[in-house]
């Protein structure tokens, strides 16, 4: 741990810290919509698809995806052939042998350009020890699309090529080695990505390697499997004795997308390397096929999150491709399913290629309620739509402009849609058309921790769902870790928000700590490197008050500034503005005394991440003088919080009387505006409730912050009775909920200017 150093020696480096680092701020927002086309479903509104996935972030160019179309396949359906599945693990009341060939879903598709596309799915059941009797085919199909104007919603399945080696291209032993026709089962290969040359022949990217796959239009192998350079996985046929794989398992190339003249393919690794001590990093290559050889060209693409991994990928331009980044959850724990478009031309300032939202699949508008009647009761199936699958692997570019996703539904264990029963194999097309964004509002809806009132506080999810929600802004708690990495926790003491209590390897880090002068036994943040502290899940913080809470517990990690940053910055509010970032530093003083200062780190981070004073960005804190001394350095907004009772700490500790009663006077406000934009006081500050709780008139302090041009953002206000006035409670069960709306409009007819709120999609009702 690193001693403190002078509080002057500190700024300097801040302001140092934050005019040296800065990066282009990420463009995010995609606009337009497609115009019509033979063989493809639907109607489109206006504007074009295609032309939305050129346009940068502009505000007047945001766009809303819209659901045009939707078909399924039955997960049951059976292809002809010899039974399969006799090793699939059962789960949702099937257990093989089937009799006949599953589709598990599909992992990639080419469009054929007549309203059929050729559909390829993986290995089968997911290992090679359970897939030998799974046969790898393209299936061509055709969806009879349900849209605004009625349809089937079903995908006819009209004929399969099976792949296949004759010519014993293939060198190493495969399930059917002694055979004639040799056909490639999931326990040779996991294919998992495709691209049709100009010839008609097929070039596949599978896991199992990695290998590249070279077959022609009927299926047969033409060349020996191609290996990946740069390592093999722990499946590959070829790895000797000793030899450490660097590719995970089943962290191949999932992705493929090819150049327009046929020339080119990019294979994106799913995961990262082992090795690779960012994890956080996949790598894009390019494949000549005149040459069968890469061209040693590599490109860096970074995920919002370590676990997540890439689904598809296909090129939509030159230089440029949509891939699917998503994470391993469904339904409604589901966090990232989005399609980014990627600029292989282009690269941020740490090297990795400039990535921008296109579609966030978790909120799809569908207006015509496309699929709601033939999928009664479906999570997700609504508007607006979700899908919400774990294994979201198909994207294609439709010759239109519009996007069709599909989904590998790993049969038969998926059950996203209806818990229990298989999830079906089911297609998307999503339009894009252009969205006027509505004028900023006059009041603010600021998702408290995120959306926490319906995920566990401070994880990606809660921050996810309060955008999804109609958030303008997030607002992150933000204690740092023992190597310096701020992190989001409402407090630097964690045994009540992670799992670190269960667990016995960090048992011995249990101990006790003055923070702010109150004693406080548990874990805390600053004992823990990221690494450690990234092994963690986070849990509800008030479980008795929040069960609908708990079932989410133990799946998310504790986001890092950076990941906050990351999904802020790359996605939109509901219209279509940049998300807004309101960061709180915790116990800045106690911080400083340790030697790891929060301020500093937050500059940094916000100006690696592309913010500046003219972004929707607030900066927030309890204590006073690390406020003072950062509107020395930045231009970002600043708010004083004040509690309802108790001083600053960095007051107190200076001798300082001042109470947040005097904050709070007309005189404490007249000196908040000196070095602040905005008041975050407590909300009984504004109203006060007399001894039954009740809720008495506004106080002066909103009209005295109005007059010191101050805006006025209060906290906290959650639906459950608990927390309400004794007007709006509904029944006696305190963790019931209330009216929460009653309460938010006493308060906006106060004039406040907007609020914290654990529930920002009842918040942002109230105010749209």
């Amino acid at each position: 741990m690193s001693l403190p150093i002078s509080r002057a020696a500190r700024w300097v480096s801040l302001a140092l810290t934050a005019t040296v680092l800065s990066t282009v701020h990420a463009a995010t927002s995609t606009t337009a919509a497609a115009s019509p086309s033979a063989g493809t479903p639907g109607a489109p509104t206006t504007g074009s698809a295609k032309a939305a996935l050129d346009r940068g972030h502009r505000p007047d160019r945001a766009v809303q995806p819209t659901l045009e179309a939707r078909a399924t396949l039955s997960a049951d359906f059976l292809a002809s052939g010899p039974p399969s599945g006799a090793l699939a693990s059962p789960a949702n009341g099937r257990t093989g042998p089937f009799p006949g060939q599953v589709i598990p879903g599909f992992s990639a598709m080419i469009e054929n350009g007549d309203g059929t596309f050729w559909a390829q799915p993986d290995n089968g059941f997911g290992t090679k020890a359970n897939s030998a009797d799974f046969l790898l085919r393209l299936y061509k199909i055709r969806p009879d699309w349900e849209t605004a104007d009625g349809g089937p919603g079903e995908i006819r399945v009209e004929r399969f090529i099976s792949l296949r080696d004759p010519a014993r291209k293939v060198t190493f032993p495969i399930t059917n080695q002694a055979t004639t026709d040799r056909l490639l089962t999931g326990a040779d290969f996991d294919i998992e990505s495709v691209v049709r040359g100009r010839d008609g022949s097929f070039w596949i990217g599978e896991e199992f390697g990695p290998f590249l796959l070279h077959v022609s239009a009927d299926g047969r192998v033409l060349e020996a499997p191609v290996p990946l350079p740069d390592g093999k996985s722990p499946q590959n046929p070829f790895l000797a004795a000793g030899e450490q794989p660097r590719v995970p398992a089943s962290r191949g190339f999932e992705a493929m997308g090819g150049s327009a003249n046929g020339r080119y393919l990019y294979p994106i690794l799913e995961g990262a390397f082992v090795d690779d001590a960012d994890q956080r990093r996949r790598v894009v290559y390019e494949f000549d096929t005149r040459r069968s050889a890469y061209t040693g060209r590599t490109w860096r693409y970074q995920v919002d999150e370590a676990p997540n991994v890439i689904g598809d990928a296909f090129t939509v331009r030159r230089d440029k491709l949509v891939l699917i980044e998503r994470d391993n959850l469904d339904g409604p724990a589901a966090v990232t399913k989005r399609l980014y478009e990627i600029d292989l031309g282009s690269s941020d300032s740490d090297g990795f290629v400039e990535k921008r939202l296109v579609v966030d699949l978790l909120k799809i508008a569908n207006p015509a309620r496309i699929g709601v009647a033939s999928s009664p009761g479906a999570y997700g199936v609504s508007d607006p739509f979700s899908f919400p699958f774990v294994s979201v692997e198909v994207v294609v570019e439709l010759r239109d402009g519009r996007l069709l996703v599909g989904n590998d539904n790993n049969y038969p264990g998926d059950d996203a849609r209806v818990p229990g029963t298989p999830d079906d194999t089911e297609l998307v097309v999503v339009d894009l058309p252009r969205l006027r964004p509505s004028a900023p509002g006059d009041t603010l809806v600021i998702g408290h921790r995120g959306s926490s009132g319906t995920r566990p506080e401070h994880t990606l999810a809660a921050y996810e769902q309060a955008i999804l929600a109609c958030a303008d802004y997030i607002e992150p708690d933000l204690v740092s870790t023992r190597d310096g990495v701020l992190v989001a926790r409402h407090e630097n003491e964690i045994g009540g928000t992670t799992d670190v209590a269960s667990r016995p390897e960090f048992a011995g880090r249990r101990t006790t700590r003055t923070i702010d002068g109150v004693a406080l036994t548990g874990w805390f943040t600053e004992d823990f490197t990221l690494a450690e502290l990234k092994t963690l899940r986070a849990v509800e913080r008030i479980p008795g008050v929040r069960p609908q809470n708990t079932p989410f517990n133990g799946l998310y990690a504790v986001p890092t500034l950076d990941e906050v940053l990351d999904l802020a910055r790359r996605s939109r509010t509901c219209g279509g503005e940049a998300v807004g970032v309101y960061p709180e530093t915790k116990h800045p003083t106690y911080f400083d005394g340790i030697g790891l200062s929060l301020e500093e780190p937050l500059l940094a981070t916000l100006a690696a991440n592309g913010y500046d004073g003219d972004d929707p960005v607030y900066l927030q804190s309890f204590e006073t003088t690390n406020l003072r001394e950062l509107d020395g350095v930045t231009d970002f907004r600043i708010t004083q919080l004040t509690g309802c009772t108790g001083a600053p700490y960095d007051l107190a500790v200076a001798g300082d009387p001042r109470t947040y009663a005097d904050i709070v006077s007309r005189q404490g406000l007249r000196d908040v505006a000196q070095y602040a934009d905005g008041l975050g006081a407590c909300k009984d500050q504004l109203i006060p409730r007399d001894a039954s709780g009740r809720l008495l008139r506004p106080t002066a302090v909103i009209d005295d912050a109005h007059r010191e041009g101050l805006q006025v953002h209060p906290y906290t206000f959650r639906v459950e009775n608990q927390f309400l006035p004794l007007q709006f409670r509904r029944g006696t069960d305190p963790a019931a909920p209330g009216d929460l709306e009653g309460e938010l409009n006493a308060f906006l007819r106060a004039g406040i200017d907007g609020f914290f709120t654990d529930n920002p999609a009842i918040g942002a009702r109230v105010v749209r």
